[in-house]
């Protein structure tokens, strides 16, 4: 007997041989639709960029600084007593010299009385002695009393002449502490918050004293730079001109006052590597006040002429500085010099010429040689503020 296959196999290996040409035509399909049509490239990379300006830089080092009073005197008491009045106001301006309390001074007075009294009698003692040993003068000559009488009128004469000479120094001591019942203002400044009452008995060597006087205009403000600066910041104070400074607030963003730099400090402070310098600026509105902390900017030069970009368009590779040079839609790798910078601009000594154009945001997907797409970008000019500004032509004008 014959076997037969079964007709479902045959099925099933036609519709295999005809599901393997249609693939084979679809392959040759695609293949010729790819080679007519090539896939797109990478899409560009979309950067903001500046163009390099040449322009002229103030050099600024910044640091942190605390406000100090060029003066601050606490006003103790020098003698004791009841204080009779107090004459003035909390938070007054004053001026030097202006009364501001008074102490009793009765009894300073009384003791003054009596030896300007004690004097006028030792000087009334003293005329006659003198009247007395002309007399015996006048008898010495005609052998008329002993000299041993005449010298010892002269001892008294001499004896009266120191009392007397005793008595003025009293009196001027007595004038002292007369004086020291009222209570002056030894600088122009504002007085703190007062420490005592009218009837308050006040001592010698209180440790609170009566009122403390600070002098606010002008002002100082104590701040640190790195040591790396000395060499710059020693030609600052030298000659006529001085370096300007300016004091912002704690952020940095409002200017507070602007000063000059007066005292560097006579050595580095081993523990931090900086060194302490001292400005003084004018202070009318009360802008600046003692303790308060500021953020300083020196000047400590000018870069005359110098190509400037955005601190942020350079970036630190293995081999140095470098920044992405956009030309014809293509972004290459440029080494750079950087000669100074900030938080905001770069001063580019080599690598780049007036005119180009660098990427300031986007680095995060440039490869060298990638394609660009261009997106509006800040100009150099900008971050290079007015009262940055305004110095430099201050020291052009020196």
């Amino acid at each position: 007997m014959s076997i037969r296959l079964p007709q479902s196999r045959g099925a099933l290996v036609g519709a295999a041989v005809a599901a393997a040409v249609v693939l084979l035509i679809a392959y040759r399909l695609l293949s010729s639709s790819l080679a007519a049509d090539p896939p797109m490239g990478r899409p560009p990379v979309p950067v903001s960029v500046v163009t390099v300006e040449q322009k002229d830089v103030p050099q600024l080092a910044a640091g942190i600084g605390t406000v100090q009073s060029l003066h601050n005197v606490i006003l103790r008491p020098q003698v004791s007593g009841i204080v009779t009045e107090v004459l003035f106001e909390e938070g007054q301006h004053v001026k030097r010299g202006q009364l501001l309390a008074r102490i009793d001074d009765r009894t300073i007075l009384a003791n003054l009385r009596q030896a300007e009294a004690e004097k006028a009698r030792n000087e009334a003692q003293l005329k006659a002695a003198e009247l007395d040993k002309s007399r015996y003068d006048n008898l010495l000559a005609e052998e008329a009393i002993s000299r041993q009488t005449v010298e010892q009128q002269v001892a008294l004469v001499e004896q009266l002449e120191a009392a007397i000479r005793a008595n003025e120094a009293t009196i001027a001591a007595q004038q002292v502490q007369l004086s020291f019942t009222k209570i002056t203002s030894p600088v122009n400044g504002r007085v703190g918050l007062r420490r005592v009452d009218p009837g308050n008995l006040v001592q010698v060597g209180d440790a609170d004293g009566l009122v403390a006087v600070t002098q606010v205009d002008p002002i100082s403000v104590i701040f640190t730079l790195p040591q790396e600066l000395l060499g710059r910041l020693q030609g600052l104070t030298h000659g006529d001109s001085f370096a300007h400074v300016g004091a912002f607030d704690r952020d940095g963003g409002v200017l507070l006052a602007e000063g000059k730099l007066t005292t560097i400090d006579n050595q580095v402070d081993a523990s931090t590597g900086t060194i302490r310098l001292r400005a003084e600026f004018t202070n009318t509105q009360d802008k600046l006040w003692p303790g308060q902390f500021v953020t300083v900017r020196l000047q400590t030069g000018v870069s005359g002429n110098a190509l400037v970009v955005p601190t942020r368009s350079v970036r630190q590779g293995l081999e140095g500085p470098f920044v992405f040079r956009v030309r014809e839609q293509k972004a290459e790798v440029v080494p750079v010099q950087v000669g100074y910078s900030n938080d905001e601009i770069s001063v580019i000594t080599a690598g780049l010429a007036k005119g180009d154009s660098v990427v300031t945001d986007g680095h995060s997907r440039l490869t060298p040689n990638a394609t660009v797409k261009l997106v509006a970008g800040a100009s150099p000019t900008a971050l290079v503020s007015d009262a940055q500004r305004s110095r430099l032509r201050g020291s052009a004008g020196r």
